[in-house]
């Protein structure tokens, strides 16, 4: 339905819903050969199980999605702060009905393609953590917004020529709505953001002077300056955070901020989260119009490596840890000497930049004690000193979500990874 060029989409729920009726076949490499031609729907009306699926394999655990969904939606009200998670983790639109269900105010996204990824499932609130400045880009953008009243998006800027290439290309497109831009702060030896706050208020000055733009924020991304829970990581952190609030009183004593219908101070991805709510959360309770949003993106499906070292609810920020609602499933395809043992699963079905998989347990036969696995190939693991046979199913322990999902385009989802014999509950679609 059309009325004065505003169209009206589809919403999320009705977009996701429509995913059921997706014919299975050899596009997706997690789907056994008996399920091709059924659609996501009937095969899940079958009761499927994971004996009935191949190596490799990554699943969810329905079970530590969940937990982790309320467990941060309980957290995040507790602290007075808002979520907006990182869509681009899971590339999921399933995922992100779930957060928004949950509470999240909308999805935190990165690039281009993934915001047209989010537009086509409807999102109606969209953060995009980074510049956008290629005019095609632009053109697309403006065109969104003047559609659709109801679609709300800020990005990011941290110069003054990114200013004039926004502007530039905004009044080229012929850009009817303002585009929101936040001033991205960050820091010597930092990823994006301008260096010192000099820097960000020249920056905030020229957004406040072009009219395709309007300021509405200020933010950055703590995580870039440390990477573990030590003393001075932990500082690191929280001095950049406490730049990023002055940053925020001088906008608004300087009235850069009056013009913006919401203001937003934003950081926080999945490591820090609560020292940004420390730090930055009382500015929410100084003024009415600011709202404190966080980004965190890891925590729905958490891990057993890198996050479950980092996270604040690994480190006592709360008496409910988060738990790992993700694992890896690989058979013992060859033992081709003493103590060592093949598994067919590697680089292109595992993450490993943030360490590599942990044997848990082998499948029927319980918990595996001994063994690790010392090295990945593309298609295979090699596990060490462990108590296993050709033939055996072996479930890994992951570590880091974001490059987990990005090598499956449908990811079953088990009703719990620890049952005797789990059952196959849903498909969760990505789109990469």
């Amino acid at each position: 339905m059309v009325t004065e060029a505003i169209t009206v989409r589809p919403t999320i729920d009705s977009r996701v819903a429509a995913l059921a009726e997706e014919r299975l076949d050899w596009r997706f490499k997690a789907v056994p050969a008996a399920a091709h031609g059924s659609t996501v729907a009937e095969y899940l009306a079958s009761r499927p199980t994971l004996d009935g699926l191949g190596t490799p394999l990554l699943t969810l655990d329905a079970a530590g999605l969940h937990r982790n969904l309320t467990t941060m939606a309980a957290w995040c009200t507790a602290a007075g702060v808002d979520l907006a998670p990182h869509g681009k983790t899971t590339m999921a639109p399933a995922l992100w009905q779930l957060q928004l269900a949950a509470g999240c105010r909308g999805v935190t996204l990165a690039t281009l393609p993934q915001l047209r990824v989010g537009r086509a499932f409807g999102l109606r609130s969209i953060h995009l953590a980074g510049a956008l400045l290629d005019p095609a880009g632009l053109a697309w953008l403006a065109a969104e917004l003047d559609g659709d009243p109801g679609f709300s998006f800020a990005c990011w800027v941290d110069g003054e020529r990114s200013v004039a290439l926004m502007d530039a290309a905004l009044r080229t497109a012929g850009a009817q709505r303002p585009v929101d831009v936040c001033v991205e702060l960050g820091a010597p030896g930092g990823r994006t953001g301008c260096r010192d706050l000099g820097e960000a208020l020249a920056v905030a000055r020229a957004v406040h002077r072009a009219p395709t733009l309007r300021l509405t924020g200020t933010s950055g991304y703590e995580g870039a300056l440390a990477d573990d829970a030590a003393a001075d990581s932990l500082a690191a952190v929280e001095r950049y955070l406490r730049d990023l609030a002055e940053l925020h009183r001088r906008l608004t004593a300087e009235g850069l901020l009056d013009g913006a219908e919401e203001v937003l101070v934003t950081a926080g991805g999945s490591g820090y989260f609560d020292t940004v709510a420390e730090v930055l959360g009382p500015l929410a309770r100084e003024d009415g119009r600011t709202r404190v949003v966080l980004r965190s993106g890891a925590y729905l499906v958490h891990d057993d490596g890198f996050y479950r070292g980092l996270s604040p609810l690994s480190r006592g920020a709360g008496d409910r840890p988060f738990r790992s609602a993700m694992h890896g499933w690989a058979r013992v395809v060859s033992r081709p000497e003493p103590g060592l043992a093949l598994l067919d699963g590697g680089k292109r079905d595992f993450p490993y930049d943030k360490g590599l998989p942990v044997p848990q347990l082998v499948h029927g036969r319980g918990p595996l004690s001994g063994g690790r696995i010392t090295a990945l190939n593309d298609q295979h693991a090699f596990l060490r000193d462990a108590a296993v046979e050709v033939g055996d199913l072996v479930r890994l322990g992951l570590s880091h979500p974001c490059t987990a999902f990005d090598k499956w385009s449908l990811i079953p989802v088990l009703d719990s990874a620890d049952a005797e014999r789990p059952r196959v509950v849903d498909l969760v679609r990505t789109f990469f």
